[in-house]
């Protein structure tokens, strides 16, 4: 019975810390907090990709593949590496990010959301009436976004402008910018790529989603974009590429691009789109946007509940 009693009192006292963790990771993250540990940000992730099955749910249709997709990066990029202040969003100085792909706002607000730019009830009103969040990024309509997004190719050119005018205003900011494969054949994108790797803008950290799916078939059918990798080193950006759903990897990539001066960083992300959903990942080109029902979403955040 004693060694019963010890056994309860030690579990009691473990259940406790755990939940005192909890709280205290949550108001971390709340108050713009940034986090070092890779299982931390392997929680945020978990709770991005939750928020996104919720938001694009509510309404019950939308762009969920390459929000999944995103996940990650994003909780690698607001967990630990933007200087960002969710009570001043238009901070001097701030990290910016610019979602490129603007159709994957909903994997945007989701981070956001966690960071506290606003409260995570407003995610349950995507795209309707009256909302600050329509499906497609809006600076004009959403705390902490920085540049409106949907027209392809353009939100990239917009983080050029924005990483050229940091650096004439020497804000010490970092500009952080997320395209398609997809979206990675427009013109628009190379223009703005030649443009920066020629002014050596290495206040420039930009991503590639390489999921190799788009609207209407696979990248390599409808206008292939490979060899990738060596389309940016022609262009004279330093190029890495790497697991996009493996957070230390993510990691390490940002922290070695912002060590090299003199050139933008262009990092390869290799990602699945609807990563972490089996029933989006398998629906391939299908899931580009794709009705997701109630049943799907509980589905959905189970199977999510339960990633490692």
């Amino acid at each position: 019975m004693r060694t019963e009693r010890y056994c309860f009192k030690k579990a009691s006292i473990l259940t406790e810390r755990l939940i005192s963790y909890r709280i205290i990771l949550m108001c971390h993250l709340k108050k713009g907090g940034k986090m070092n540990d890779s299982k931390v940000l392997k929680e945020l992730a978990i709770s991005i990709r939750k928020d996104i099955v919720e938001c694009i749910a509510s309404i019950g249709v939308g762009h969920i593949g390459g929000c999944l997709s995103i996940a990650d990066v994003l909780a690698v990029l607001y967990g630990k590496h933007m200087n960002i202040d969710p009570k001043n969003p238009k901070m001097e100085g701030r990290d910016r990010l610019v979602c490129s792909k603007g159709h994957a706002g909903p994997a945007v607000y989701s981070v956001l959301a966690e960071k506290g730019f606003f409260p995570k009830s407003e995610l349950l009103t995507l795209n309707q009436g009256g909302t600050n969040l329509p499906s497609h990024c809006d600076m004009n309509k959403t705390p902490g976004i920085d540049m409106t997004a949907g027209s392809l190719g353009q939100g990239f050119s917009c983080a050029v402008g924005i990483a050229l005018g940091s650096r004439i205003k020497k804000d010490g900011a970092t500009i952080y910018a997320i395209i398609g494969d997809g979206e990675s054949q427009e013109g628009q994108i190379w223009e703005a790529a030649m443009f920066a790797g020629n002014q050596g803008l290495d206040n420039l950290i930009a991503f590639t989603d390489y999921n190799k799916l788009q609207l209407d078939g696979t990248i390599e059918e409808i206008n292939d974009v490979a060899p990738l990798a060596d389309k940016w080193k022609a262009f004279k950006w330093e190029v890495m590429s790497i697991d996009g759903h493996d957070v230390d990897a993510i990691d390490k990539a940002i922290e070695k691009a912002k060590t090299i001066k003199g050139k933008p960083k262009m990092i390869i992300l290799n990602t699945v789109k609807g990563k972490g959903v089996s029933f989006v990942e398998a629906a391939l080109v299908g899931c580009h946007s794709m009705s997701i029902s109630a049943e799907q979403k509980e589905s959905a955040l189970r199977e999510i509940g339960g990633a490692k």
